[in-house]
């Protein structure tokens, strides 16, 4: 069934269970805080029933570059993005592999490619997410652990991990050039 735009729906699924233990009225019955809304004798039993409850305020549309988020959700969302840039150059460095086990001329292309200034951007922009995707990652590994999980211990990890990838990824444009 469609609800109505802006209402908020419970759905109650009587079982039969249910229709025996509290009988057949229509009237909800509370036990140990969990209310259970009885079938009404005329339906038959195992029919999922609409209740409308409160009118939902909540924005339907966010514009998340309005938003100030923590840096803790900036984190997370950068921890995704360097997973996609982490795929993409794992395709693209499997090119280069490629091309360089074909052939010494292609090994020679290969290289006098990697001395040109954009591909080592490109090398250096892997590398960054190399490092931040697995600093973060690190991070998650020692939350699962139950490590900084309260709100001041996952804001002090997000601002570890990015001071963290900074330094490392400086220190591997420094390398690279």
């Amino acid at each position: 069934m469609d609800s109505p735009h802006g209402q908020l729906f419970v759905i109650v699924s009587v079982s039969a269970y249910n229709f025996a233990r509290f009988g057949s009225s229509s009237e909800p019955c509370c036990e140990s805080g969990i209310c259970h809304i009885h079938n009404p004798i005329n339906r038959p039993l195992g029919v999922t029933q609409w209740y409308p409850t409160v009118k939902d305020k909540r924005p339907v549309n966010l514009d998340i570059g309005t938003m100030r988020l923590p840096v803790t959700a900036w984190t997370s969302i950068t921890h995704r993005a360097s997973g996609v840039v982490l795929f993409i150059g794992t395709l693209i460095l499997l090119w280069m592999l490629d091309v360089s086990l074909e052939s010494p001329e292609g090994f020679a292309r290969i290289g006098e490619w990697l001395s040109a200034p954009l591909a080592k951007l490109v090398i250096w922009g892997i590398l960054a997410a190399l490092i931040y995707h697995s600093a973060a990652g690190v991070r998650h590994l020692i939350m699962d652990f139950g490590v900084g999980e309260s709100m001041e211990g996952g804001v002090l990890g997000a601002r570890i991990v990015i001071v963290f990838s900074v330094v490392l990824t400086l220190l591997a444009g420094v390398w690279i050039w």
